[in-house]
């Protein structure tokens, strides 16, 4: 099994006549994500790379089936373009751009919540279903089937995690990028229960970084679950007041630190993780 995404997706691009549009396209069909078409306003009746190319989001949902949507467009257009795919029946939506202003994001979430839908990103490298589909700019060369699932802030530490279970042959069920910007459309905890719903998910890694409570959050959920939990922080050693990479990893005060942010996960029952080493080792510990 896997999480949000598989190989009986139904998959459309908005945005998919821009480069990045067009570049992760033809890259999503060779790995064998089922693209069924894309919107861009005002060339409709286009296709690219085979795949039609519709002027709205609800007629691509009636033309091709559409349940899956993501977001290859500037910031500034991201709120209309989610909102618009959320109310066109949208029940995965991926949100690629980053730098997407906070309120547009809270506008989005509210607007997923109320319509059942979910929502990763801004500034996420996607997901991916080893074997199944991948959606976004992950590259596919470090994911394998397995059976650990794992979910991250950063993209950089989703191919390091992966690549690191692809080596020690544990392999993954469903990678997710929530995200690097201050407001996401999904939290740890959401994701956290969708994995410990899916009975191949025989353990899940999570990643987060400085900054920000949504791995704090995961502290209400983790203790629940029967699915072993694994978590690494980045940015151990960073210093306050500085960004590290993402808009909302920065360390305001005395809150969000690495530090305090590993405690309270420890406490609440997941294991920590240190180095990409300590994974597959802390794994074999629990017997996955």
């Amino acid at each position: 099994m896997a999480i949000l995404v598989d190989k009986n997706s139904k998959v459309m691009i908005q945005g998919i006549t821009g480069g990045a549009g067009q570049f992760h396209t033809e890259r999503m069909i060779e790995y064998g994500t089922k693209i069924v078409g894309g919107t861009s306003p005002g060339k409709g009746g286009r296709q690219v790379h085979d795949r039609p190319v519709f002027d709205t989001v609800a007629e691509c949902v009636k033309q091709t089936g559409a349940d899956v949507s993501a977001i290859f467009l500037p910031a500034p257009f991201v709120k209309e373009a989610a909102i618009e795919a959320i109310r066109a029946g949208i029940k995965f939506l991926v949100v690629i751009p980053e730098h997407i202003p906070i309120h547009d994001m809270l506008w989005v979430r509210e607007e997923a919540i109320k319509h059942g839908t979910t929502v990763i990103g801004g500034n996420t490298a996607g997901i991916i279903t080893p074997g199944e589909a991948n959606l976004g700019i992950m590259p596919d060369i470090a994911f394998k089937p397995g059976r650990v699932g794992t979910v991250s802030r950063s993209g950089s530490i989703t191919y390091y995690v992966a690549d690191t279970l692809t080596r020690t042959d544990y392999g993954q069920t469903t990678c997710v990028g929530l995200g690097g910007d201050p407001i996401l459309g999904s939290t740890f905890a959401e994701i956290l229960l969708k994995f410990e719903d899916d009975e191949k998910t025989k353990a899940v890694v999570m990643c987060g970084e400085i900054g920000g409570v949504y791995e704090e959050h995961a502290c209400d959920v983790i203790p629940k679950m029967k699915t072993p939990v694994l978590a690494m922080i980045g940015g151990l050693y960073a210093p306050p007041g500085k960004r590290m990479g993402h808009a909302g990893a920065i360390v305001e005060g005395a809150m969000g630190t690495a530090q305090q942010k590993l405690d309270m996960l420890a406490a609440a029952g997941a294991h920590p993780c240190k180095t990409f080493e300590s994974i597959p080792q802390i794994l074999k510990k629990l017997g996955v």
